[in-house]
């Protein structure tokens, strides 16, 4: 038996060190961490226009132009090649706003050296919350511009991107045009304009998930 083990020595040990690296690999596989790519037909129908509810594939952000707090026009080429998160919200808000924009606030202040994440918030009532509204908001809120845009503009255009892209407000009274009822969702987009999560804006657990997987993203798209 000895004379055995020593004659086949050489293979045992390279079957042992194979049969490690195997192992290693199919846990590496099993653990590997994913983020989805959302379409409409995953999300909850009351948050997605009827037009878009059954698309299963190739979703992404529509184009978009908007005015920050600063009067600047900004469109998707501010945010092209960037990370970022959008929510929905409006100044005079008093019940989910003000968790939501303290959970926004320290979001940017984890990210803010970070040059591939930016942040967009748009107002549900861009009728009140007009470009000095918005500035006001900001300064009160500590926002920094580079980093962050809060954006009012045609309550139309904010409606259908809210329902056609981010897939992330409810419809309101069904007497009034494009009446938003937003929700509590900050809405994770990758640089390719895709969905990759959603997360309740009110709670800080789910703001630090939503950091760690803007840290994943920024990691894969350096592997890639």
């Amino acid at each position: 038996m000895l004379n055995f083990l020593q004659k086949f020595k050489t293979l045992l040990i390279v079957l042992s060190i194979l049969s490690i690296i195997i192992i290693w690999l199919f846990y590496n596989v099993l653990n590997r961490k994913t983020l989805p790519v959302f379409t409409p037909s995953m999300v909850n129908p009351e948050l997605v226009d009827s037009t878009i509810q059954y698309v299963a594939n190739k979703h992404t952000i529509a184009d978009f132009a908007f005015t920050n707090q600063n009067g600047k026009t900004i469109t998707q080429k501010d945010y092209e090649g960037k990370i970022y998160v959008a929510d929905f919200f409006f100044t005079t808000c008093q019940s989910i706003c003000p968790k939501m924009t303290d959970n926004m606030v320290w979001l940017q202040n984890q990210i803010k050296d970070n040059p591939k994440v930016m942040l967009l918030s748009h107002s549900v009532t861009p009728d009140i919350d007009s470009v000095s509204v918005l500035k006001a908001y900001a300064e009160r809120k500590g926002v920094i511009d580079a980093k962050w845009n809060l954006v009012t503009g045609n309550k139309k255009d904010i409606y259908y991107i809210a329902r056609k892209s981010y897939l992330a407000v409810k419809t309101g009274k069904p007497s009034e045009l494009y009446d938003m009822v937003h929700t509590e969702n900050f809405v994770l987009v990758d640089d390719k304009r895709r969905v990759r999560g959603f997360y309740d804006g009110t709670k800080r657990e789910e703001v630090e998930k939503l950091l760690q997987d803007i840290l994943f993203l920024c990691e894969s798209n350096k592997k890639d």
